[in-house]
């Protein structure tokens, strides 16, 4: 009888766990790139069982920059991606998606590292060689707008773009570049280690938005209240990251494969970036659009207006 029961109460358990997991909608949201302290709310959020709450089972993929995000989106590959604020650039090159949600403001999480043995201040860097993951990107923006800001123009810094951390890293080892853009806790772990020394931060830049999540036109036209959803699970967690450090550093420290120090170190820097209810800075849209014109990716700033929609956001907070 006990043996009976038991079975039973296996096969119930089964049942409800394939009922759970066909009611919850499928969703493929990709990162602009795996590293990040600012992507982990995805992985916070799956570990949570928050986005399950909100009735999606989420398939989460990593690229290697934002082309190829953007690429993923056109390709049909993705859903949703998580990736930069110049990243709106492409929607006006035919990029099928759109901003649904201003992720993050200032760029708290990226600083130029170079060699313990190179460079000893920014002024320094002319005409040095710095990597960064793609063309058109948030990390290319900043180390061109770093060399504008030296009245170098936006050229005075050689960018190269090279996708994947590791060959940055890999590069910088060899000598081959002069220092790397990067996530503020690969920088800390690198430092500790004493390969890396952080050279430039970008706290100043205030008005700017730096992460923007996005959704292919095709999941706006067909499932808009899976965006809703995705979104509202994805706020939720930034408050349960803003309440639980101690938790979020431990995941973190897993999803990154840091030390607890560092991690703790980059949730202290990089929390107050988040936004809490996804509204775009429109003084940071604004810089935006300049920033298009100066890196060359379009000829003349855009309709912003035309590159995002707050329809699927909860109302704005005060």
């Amino acid at each position: 009888m006990i043996r009976s029961l038991t079975l039973l109460a296996l096969m119930a358990a089964w049942v409800l766990s394939a009922v759970d997991a066909r009611a919850a909608e499928m969703l493929r949201v990709g990162k602009a790139v795996p590293e990040a302290f600012s992507f982990t709310p995805l992985d916070i959020g799956i570990r949570k069982g928050i986005f399950k709450q909100n009735g999606l089972n989420i398939t989460e993929i990593a690229s290697a920059g934002d082309a190829k995000l953007q690429q993923a989106m056109a390709s049909n590959s993705i859903d949703i991606g998580i990736g930069s604020g110049p990243g709106l650039a492409f929607i006006v090159k035919g990029s099928p998606v759109k901003g649904v949600a201003e992720m993050a403001g200032p760029p708290l999480l990226l600083a130029i590292v170079v060699r313990p043995d190179g460079p000893k201040t920014v002024a320094d860097l002319k005409g040095k060689k710095i990597s960064v993951s793609t063309a058109g990107s948030l990390t290319y923006w900043l180390v061109s707008n770093t060399s504008r800001r030296q009245g170098w123009g936006p050229n005075g810094i050689t960018i190269l773009p090279m996708g994947a951390m590791v060959g940055q890293l890999a590069a910088l080892r060899r000598h081959e570049i002069d220092g790397i853009i990067m996530d503020v806790s690969t920088a800390y772990d690198l430092v500790k280690k004493g390969d890396g020394r952080i050279l430039v931060r970008f706290g100043d830049l205030t008005e700017f938005v730096t992460h923007v999540i996005f959704a292919t036109n095709t999941l706006i036209a067909t499932r808009p209240d899976t965006i809703r959803a995705f979104l509202k699970g994805w706020f939720e967690t930034i408050a349960f990251m803003r309440a639980n450090k101690a938790e979020t550093v431990a995941i973190d420290t897993q999803v990154l494969q840091k030390d607890a120090d560092v991690m703790s170190r980059t949730y202290d820097d990089v929390m107050p970036m988040f936004t809490s209810d996804g509204h775009f800075n429109r003084k940071g849209l604004e810089v935006l659009a300049k920033s298009f014109v100066d890196l060359h990716t379009l000829p003349t700033e855009p309709d912003m207006s035309k590159l995002y929609t707050e329809a699927f956001l909860p109302p704005a907070s005060k």
